[in-house]
């Protein structure tokens, strides 16, 4: 991988390994354990399970408290936590940053921050008023050209997209990000390319069609997101069993037994 800004905090350091960060999206203390006990060091949570688990919609800045109180769940537990805090909700860079610090207060060591093709310069203010309030939490800068920008037949709108991707890192870098996230990147020559353009790590979103977490680590990716995959995939796998057995079919699968789910939701979990 090419050389980033070199840094001693450990959730920091896992940017800078030879292989990518996979990062595990949980979505309560049952399944974050679980997956720290598969010997994952660092899990983030999906703003898509936390709106969802309380009825209101994703992305539109009305889970402020809901996520909070995952990570006070999360924060104090064996591995080290990020949170997906979808714009910071809030337009106000201030507002950001105090939910930033207290974030970092119940012991949350990253913050994955989305733009949603908003202003740029609003949004590098909440980067920096983030960084000014908790200096310590690792601000992953996520951009949405790609995620939200589409793409023409011709590619006309990846074009156009990959400009205004350049241009929205390079100010959110300026700003002091840590990392830089573009979900729905998945084209191998335009990732190479974003990586050689940049002097801090890149995340991107796994996506099943899209090349593997070992080939994104070949082209200098450092952070594999799976964002809401693992809460949709659990859901589809409850909702399959479902109708075996409706159909009168055994449910296929692993099924993890009641006790283990019961540790998992109360016990500590092992560090890893």
């Amino acid at each position: 991988m090419h050389a980033r800004r070199a840094t001693s905090h450990p959730f920091a350091v896992l940017h800078h390994a030879d292989t990518p960060l996979l990062l595990p999206n949980a979505w309560d203390r049952a399944s974050a354990t679980a997956m720290a006990r598969m010997g994952f060091r660092a899990i983030g949570t999906t703003s898509l399970a936390v709106a969802a688990g309380v009825g209101l919609p994703d992305g539109a800045s009305v889970t402020r408290d809901e996520t909070l109180r995952l990570a006070l769940l999360l924060g104090s537990r064996p591995f080290l936590l990020s949170v997906d805090a979808e714009d910071g909700f809030s337009e106000d860079p201030d507002e950001v940053g105090e939910f930033a610090r207290q974030l970092a207060a119940v012991g949350a060591v990253g913050i994955n921050l989305e733009d949603g093709l908003g202003p740029v310069d609003r949004h590098a203010a909440k980067i920096a008023a983030v960084k000014a309030a908790a200096p310590g939490l690792f601000v992953n800068a996520r951009t949405d050209t790609y995620w939200l920008g589409g793409q023409g037949a011709r590619g006309e709108r990846a074009t156009r997209g990959r400009g205004e991707t350049l241009s929205r890192l390079d100010a959110y870098r300026q700003a002091g990000a840590d990392g830089v996230f573009v979900p729905g990147l998945t084209d191998a020559r335009e990732i190479a390319a974003l990586v050689a353009r940049l002097d801090v790590p890149l995340n991107v979103l796994h996506s099943p069609t899209g090349p593997t977490v070992a080939q994104l680590g070949e082209l200098g990716v450092s952070r594999v997101s799976l964002g809401s995959f693992l809460y949709r995939r659990a859901m589809g796998a409850a909702l399959e069993a479902l109708g075996d057995i409706r159909a009168g079919r055994e449910p296929g699968g692993p099924t993890p037994t009641y006790e283990e789910l019961q540790e998992a939701g109360d016990g500590a979990a092992r560090r890893v």
